[in-house]
This record gives C-alpha cells, structure tokens and sequence, in this order.
C-alpha cells in the first residue's frame, strides 16, 4: 500500500504508518530541522522539503493513502484561535491533494480545539470539503458561501468524487501511549469502494491500571516499587476501590493498563549518570509554579506540547514523589511520544522538544494503520472504478 504524508513533522504519523505496513512515496516537510529528522529516518530520496502547495502532486501515481496533520496552531487551545484566518491554515491544501490523487483513503489528525464551538462552521467546512474534494468553490465565493452549497451538494450531480468521512476525539492514552494526548482523527474512504471504516477499539483503560495500583498492587510489584514507597491509600482512593470492585467483583477490568510515565521510562538509567546516551541528557533549570507542575510518575503523562513561542515546560517536565522534578532528556520524551529508541531527532533539545511534542504518537498510528490496512484488504473493499478517475490538472 502506498501512501503519501503531507506536513510529516519529524515522522511520528509516518512511522506508525511504516510499522503497519505502508510504503512511502513522498514525505513532505517545510521545516529544515524537521526535515533533517525525516532524512535520518527514512529514505531521504522520498523526502522532500518545502511548501506542501510548491509539491508537484502529478508526479505520483498509484496512491493508496494520504495522510498528514496539518498544522494544529490555527486551532490549538493555547494558540490564538483564529482557524481559517491564520495563514498556517493547510487544510485547503490537504483537501487539494485529495482531489488531484485521488486516494482510497486519508487520515489526518488534529488538535482537540478543532472542535471548539467556535470552529463548529469550519469544521463542518472541512468535513464537507473532504467528502466532496472535487466540488471547488467560485472565485468570487468565500468559505462561508462554499459551506451553504455543499450542504445541499446531495441534490447536485452524482459524479463528483465522495469519501465517506467520519471524525472522532480520541485519547492516545487509551492505545497504550503513556500520555493523556486529546486529539481529532479524521478518517474518508472513497465511497465507490463500498466500504465503511470503524476506529480500531480502545485497547488500555484507567480502571485497569486502577485495579493493578489498589486491588492487586501487580503495578508495584512489577517495577519493585516497596509498600512502605508506595502513595498512601486515602479515603478517596478507598471511595475508588470500592467503586471498581462494585464494577467489576472479582474479575479484572477487561482491557490493558494505562500505561504511566515510570511504565515508558523502565530501564532507563539517570540523565545525569554517565551512560553514554546522546539523547538522553540532563537540563536543569526545571521549576514548579501554578499552571508548570509536570507530569507524575506513576500517570499517563500530560500532552507533551511544541508551544507557540517554544517549549512548555510544565508539560515536558517530571515531578517525583518527593516534589522535585527536572525537564525531560529527548530520549524520554520520544518514549512518551513511543518513537523507538533509535529514531533520531535532529537538533539542540529545545528543538528536538518541538518536534517531539508535534508529533503523532507511533503507536497511535500504527495502531490506525493497521486498522487501514484490514480495511483496504477487506474483500468488501474492492476498487470498481479506479479507471474511471481524472487525472489532477
């Protein structure tokens, strides 16, 4: 299955998507450190840096799958929220790139602030302009316009291309990522194939990681943690256990662990040891103050973010039991993320970070991935008119 990433960052997405099964035909990036990542990692003849829009889209053929993130700052909760009027806008750009190659599918992933009420017109745009990529607007329309006749597209011709299109907030921690990572995954596949796409089940929980701290104590036990080391069991904590065992009796919550940030960081020696590790040392400075406590140890951690004027340290630091925390080394913050340990991350930490927190969890999208690939090599999934289809002018 061939696939082709726009706006591929450092490779999170595209990784995933590797692991799964997809085969690269291009990975396109503007940003040179980014890039440099993506040649590190990849085959650098596939890889190609600039504008998206600059990207000679005819030079590709036989596509399967387009994927990407377009830039989440235009719709980020801590950005400034201006969607459609902030230039760094790329989702006409990801919808154009449908309409030229005409995949059997895409999938995109985007910021949780996507679905700010806020946004809910845009959004419904974006979706619209997904399902029918092909049905472009008037130059003299603006987006608004473009909005009011796609709702009523249905009565217009039956020749248009369509994908069914279908979105859902998913947390990247309930498909075993060690981080709370809210975000919008939107999924189309080209409605002739005849086949409809169902997000791939959850696979961890909190109730079960709930079960393995308080009702067996099997989390301790696996990382040698001593009751006496072990938090103290409160009333509220008590107040839970009640509630979980009324839930479930004897029998274990069905599904995986969460998985927590001393789960990620397992045999991982001290950033300040001497080990040897490029990616993996110690920045001091670290400090706690209201809205900046980094993530516990023993918890998913918080969403690992690139920020808008660098990077957040409440979010990419680890507080201890014992109240002290210090920043996360690259290499932890690639396992937070589930990069594997040799995926490079190219420049000085403040901007390996950026990458880092800009990414898509590996595991997510091989998880999606997978979930992609069942559905392309499902024999309900059959291409009847891929010859049917206009080449991009």
């Amino acid at each position: 299955m061939n696939s082709v990433e726009l706006f591929s960052g450092a490779g999170g997405l595209a990784k995933g998507l590797e692991l799964s099964g997809f085969k690269h035909s291009a990975l396109i990036e503007n940003n040179k450190h980014a890039y440099a990542s993506l040649c590190a990692n990849f085959d650098d003849r596939k890889v190609f840096f600039g504008d998206v829009r600059d990207f000679n889209l005819e030079t590709l053929t036989n596509i399967d799958l387009v994927a990407g993130g377009p830039p989440c700052q235009p719709f980020s909760l801590g950005g400034k929220h201006q969607a459609d009027r902030d230039q760094r806008d790329m989702f006409p750009s990801a919808i154009h790139a449908i309409k030229c190659l005409k995949p059997k599918a895409f999938i995109f992933e985007n910021v949780k602030g996507l679905l700010r009420q806020t946004f809910a017109d845009y959004f419904e745009y974006i979706l619209l302009r997904l399902t029918y990529p092909s049905f472009d607007a008037e130059l003299t329309s603006d987006w608004q316009q473009h909005l009011d006749e796609l709702r009523s597209v249905n009565q217009l011709s039956g020749s248009l291309v369509k994908y069914n299109v279908q979105s859902k907030l998913i947390n990247a921690a309930n498909y075993g990522v060690p981080q709370n990572r809210d975000r919008v995954i939107i999924v189309g596949i080209r409605s002739d194939l005849e086949y409809t796409w169902l997000f791939p089940p959850e696979t961890h929980s909190v109730d079960r990681l709930f079960w393995d701290m308080y009702v067996t104590g099997e989390y301790w036990e696996r990382h040698k943690i001593c009751k006496l080391e072990r938090p103290l069991i409160d009333r509220s904590i008590e107040a839970k256990i009640f509630k979980l065992t009324k839930k479930y009796g004897k029998l274990e919550p069905a599904l995986m662990p969460r998985q927590t940030v001393r789960d990620a960081l397992i045999h991982l020696p001290d950033p300040q040891s001497n080990h040897g590790i490029k990616d993996h040392l110690f920045h001091d400075g670290a400090k706690i103050y209201p809205g900046h406590t980094g993530s516990i140890l023993d918890a998913p951690s918080k969403t690992i973010k690139a920020g808008d004027h660098g990077v957040p340290g409440g979010e990419n630091m680890i507080r201890f039991s014992d109240g002290s925390v210090r920043y996360l080394t690259v290499l932890e913050a690639k396992r937070l993320q589930t990069f594997p340990d040799n995926f490079v991350i190219k420049g000085v930490w403040g901007e390996a970070m950026r990458q880092i927190g800009n990414a898509v969890p590996v595991l997510l999208a091989e998880s999606m991935g997978h979930e992609l690939i069942k559905t392309m090599h499902s024999p309900s999934f059959v291409d009847r008119r891929k010859n049917n289809y206009l080449l991009c002018r």
